[in-house]
């Protein structure tokens, strides 16, 4: 069985393989039942190892580990705020990046937007890395979705485990891929609430049904 450790080392690299992240941008963690666990700043994906991964307490203080991400009051207070996230994701994908540096929400061009949890995917106040006014941007920005852009900055989602938290960043990405496109050739056409009711009516009964 995979390690809750072993499970950052390997989302790490394939957020780097899929050209999510690159270098040491981007951070991951998910909750544990004293706290969280997340991905330690400025190591490559590629030097990643299971034993690098940093225990923190609600409080921020390292209990096992080294030096944890900057960006690790942004996951604590996720998991403080948001009693179904299990697992955070935050790249700095091309795509994404770029709509977040234009200060703009992703708004609903595609009805897979909806699987953030609204009808726009909004974008934050720029805030510095690593502070805590940065959090606030970013938890302000959420509300009651599951993602968000960060201005000038990337992007963060979250899910109920590591599985879903990645596939949300990917598909964001995606999204904002074809958008950034769609509006390059012209004006996308923006669905109505209602139409994005519907799917957002129709995401919360999406997926298997449970064995």
């Amino acid at each position: 069985m995979t390690s809750p450790e072993e499970s950052l080392v390997e989302a790490s690299r394939l957020l780097e393989e899929k050209g999510l992240n690159a270098g040491t941008s981007g951070n991951l963690s998910v909750r544990t039942a004293g706290g969280l666990l997340v991905t330690p700043s400025a190591v490559p994906p590629g030097q990643l190892s299971a034993d690098a991964m940093v225990h923190l307490g609600m409080d921020g203080s390292v209990t096992s580990g080294g030096v944890p991400t900057s960006e690790w009051r942004i996951h604590r207070d996720i998991y403080a705020g948001v009693v179904e996230a299990g697992a955070i994701v935050h790249t700095h994908s091309t795509y994404a990046t770029a709509l977040a540096s234009l200060r703009e929400d992703l708004p609903a061009f595609h009805y897979q937007v909806a699987k953030a949890g609204g009808h726009v995917v909004r974008c934050s106040e720029y805030a510095p890395y690593g502070t805590q006014e940065l959090s606030a941007a970013v938890i302000a920005a959420l509300g009651d979705r599951r993602a968000c852009l960060m201005a000038n900055h990337g992007m963060i989602a979250f899910g109920h485990d590591l599985g879903s938290a990645l596939a949300l960043a990917v598909e964001l990405e995606v999204l904002c891929q074809q958008y950034l496109i769609a509006r390059s050739a012209g004006t996308p056409v923006i669905l109505t609430g209602q139409q994005m009711d519907v799917a957002l009516d129709s995401f919360s009964r999406y997926g298997q049904p449970e064995a």
